[in-house]
């Protein structure tokens, strides 16, 4: 049952296992994470003016040591089954603390407090309580939620599939640009727009970058929930047989075929960010070929002196010598337009579906003739 239920993490599945819970199981494997915000935080604030060495050698230090640690914490609490009460009460207190203690343990070392990117006290007195308060929250919550959902393992599963394919997704992107570019390129070409896109800065871009992705998740959470409703549970005994190979649960015999389990509200979100995490991985891996393929067209028809009668002066340069930024900007902003129309767009393409959502589906409907097997077996074990 153990290793079954490692099984189910290493799939991005954790909710299938049987009585998941926070302190039985999503604790134990944040341990690692929560660790590594704590002491990292604490030893590159507290010692980043103290230990005479310079930033970036410091910062690589510490990851290392924290990168070791990690690994070694992640071993240990693969042999613990689950943490007592005390133990879960003993280490959200001492987490809950460290918005107290590195400022304090800063303040004793270097005789002042600051945040990182704050040179000087130039601000009120309760910027620094609000600024640790809130940064620890929310690696505490953001830590909680990947850990839940099995996003890493997710995360890594959805990368392997969009590099197998790679070359399906160049066969796809090809259809898909030409009408996007017909919406696209004449605009790509306006003054007005790289006027705007001169003066504006990188964090409103970001924002617009931002709002897009969420019309993407929204349209790809409603598209997926009629994907997820399709899912068959076939689970015959010999369907299961094969479901099971290469699982721990390999050598169960199955006699008879099994009873659907109901799915509860955290599975059923668990098999949606299955979807469209792979959903959203292929969407920035459009994304960035569109990013490419506007800025290398940028560079071959907009010339420095259209680029100058365009925005009315001199374009603002970037980090990369002779692109302007004003091209950078309007790339990203294309960039995540068009992703966010392929995405859509793709959803409702049957081709689309049965050479990418197709395998994610199986492997959905894998996973829950897996799960079917796990029950039995833990309901036979248990009488």
């Amino acid at each position: 049952m153990r290793r079954t239920e490692q099984w189910f993490v290493r799939q991005g599945a954790p909710t299938m296992i049987e009585g998941y819970g926070f302190r039985s199981h999503v604790l134990p494997r944040m341990l690692p994470a929560l660790t590594f915000v704590a002491v990292g935080s604490l030893a590159w604030l507290v010692l980043q003016q103290s230990a005479g060495l310079p930033k970036w050698v410091l910062l690589g230090v510490i990851v290392a040591v924290m990168v070791a640690a990690w690994i070694l914490l992640s071993l240990f609490v693969r042999r613990l089954p689950s943490f007592s009460p005390r133990t879960t009460v003993v280490l959200l207190i001492a987490y809950a603390a460290m918005p107290v203690i590195v400022p304090l343990l800063q303040y004793v070392v270097n005789d002042k407090i600051t945040t990182p990117g704050a040179e000087g006290p130039d601000y009120e007195w309760w910027v620094v309580p609000l600024w640790f308060v809130t940064f620890f929250g929310l690696a505490f919550l953001a830590t909680m939620l990947a850990t839940t959902y099995g996003l890493g393992a997710l995360l890594k599963a959805a990368i392997r599939h969009v590099i197998a394919d790679l070359r399906n997704s160049v066969h796809l992107l090809g259809r898909a640009l030409p009408p996007m570019l017909f919406v696209t390129l004449f605009l790509f070409f306006t003054g007005e727009l790289w006027q705007a896109m001169n003066r504006l800065k990188w964090p409103r871009v970001s924002l617009i970058v931002l709002l897009f992705a969420a019309i993407t998740v929204l349209a790809a959470a409603a598209r997926l929930r009629d994907e997820i409703g399709r899912v068959e549970q076939d689970l015959r005994p010999e369907i299961l047989t094969v479901a099971c190979k290469g699982t721990p649960l390999a050598g169960v015999e199955i006699a008879e075929p099994l009873q659907p389990k109901r799915l509860n509200g955290r599975q059923l979100r668990n098999l949606l960010v299955m979807l469209a995490i792979r959903q959203l991985v292929q969407a920035a891996v459009v994304g960035l070929a569109l990013f490419a393929f506007f800025v290398l067209l940028g560079l071959i028809v907009v010339t420095p002196d259209i680029a100058t009668q365009w925005i009315g002066a001199p374009p603002e340069p970037s980090m990369i010598p002779g692109v302007p930024s004003a091209m950078l900007r309007n790339a990203t902003l294309f960039a995540a337009f068009g992703s966010m129309y392929f995405s859509v767009i793709s959803m409702s393409d049957a081709e689309h579906r049965r050479q990418f959502f197709a395998p994610v589906l199986e492997k959905v409907e894998r996973t829950l003739e897996v799960r079917a097997v796990y029950l039995a077996v833990r309901e036979r074990v248990q009488a």
